[in-house]
């Protein structure tokens, strides 16, 4: 049995190693990867293993677009943190699943389901209707908010998790990270789309240019004419307000009854 894990937490990826090899004693790891780019990498320059544990939400989007940049050839065995009832697509789709945190017997499991199954009986990702997995999540409501972000600082990529982000902004229509110990990152993505990509009980759009996390406040006082103003810290480069509209919202979600 030869194994990739596509896995964009280290600590998971190395439980999910060790995991195998203690079920499996037999199996091959024939790689660890990270994110969409390296896995489309690796994919096109190694031949496709039996297995692959993937997980869904990596550090530069779903991996569900691993599928549309190579035709995977290998059995997909997705590791989620969705609840039950929205992982029912995976299985109406003949794909296996492990929700996290992942139990060995259940991978044992699917295991032993994969070498109980005849060649032409094994669901390759082939044969996976991505679009009807994605429609049944959406349709559970099931929000897929980012957990980490991943950046370029010259040639290296970087992964900041969103706990290290104390907001986002805009300068010169260009979007920016700015993180807890004051290092600033460039995204790609507007701040309209950041909205959609971020937990709304950890970030707040405060006006056209910040979304703020609670944790970077370092003060807020009442301003002219129903504002507020914003202290952020670390401290940013323009003075935050908060519209008059949008006030009672931003005292709701600090926790104002």
């Amino acid at each position: 049995m030869r194994v990739l894990i596509i896995e964009d937490e280290t600590l998971a990826a190395k439980r999910i190693r060790k995991m195998v090899e203690d079920l499996e004693p037999e199996a091959v790891i024939e790689g660890v990867t990270d994110s969409i780019e390296g896995s489309v990498d690796w994919l096109n320059q190694h031949p496709h293993p039996d297995i692959i544990l993937m997980d869904i939400e990596l550090a530069d989007g779903q991996s569900f677009e691993i599928f549309n940049r190579v035709e995977v050839k290998s059995t997909i065995i997705f590791t989620t943190a969705y609840d039950e009832y929205a992982i029912r697509a995976f299985k109406v789709n003949s794909i296996d699943y492990l929700l996290k945190p992942i139990d060995p017997e259940e991978l044992k499991k699917a295991f032993e389901k994969w070498k109980s199954r005849s060649v032409t009986e094994l669901p390759s990702a082939a044969k996976i209707d991505l679009d009807s997995i994605v429609l049944a999540l959406r349709e559970k409501n099931i929000p897929a908010y980012k957990k980490r972000f991943l950046v370029k600082q010259g040639q290296r990529l970087i992964p900041v998790d969103i706990s290290e982000i104390a907001f986002f902004y805009t300068e010169d229509k260009v979007s920016f990270i700015r993180t807890f110990t004051d290092q600033r990152y460039m995204v790609d993505h507007s701040l309209d789309e950041l909205e959609e990509l971020l937990d709304p009980e950890d970030f707040f759009r405060a006006n056209r240019q910040f979304i703020v996390s609670p944790k970077s406040l370092d003060g807020i006082h009442h301003h002219f004419n129903g504002k507020l103003k914003v202290n952020l810290r670390p401290v940013a480069g323009d003075e935050v307000f908060v519209s008059r509209e949008r006030a009672a919202e931003f005292k709701n979600w600090l926790g104002e009854n």
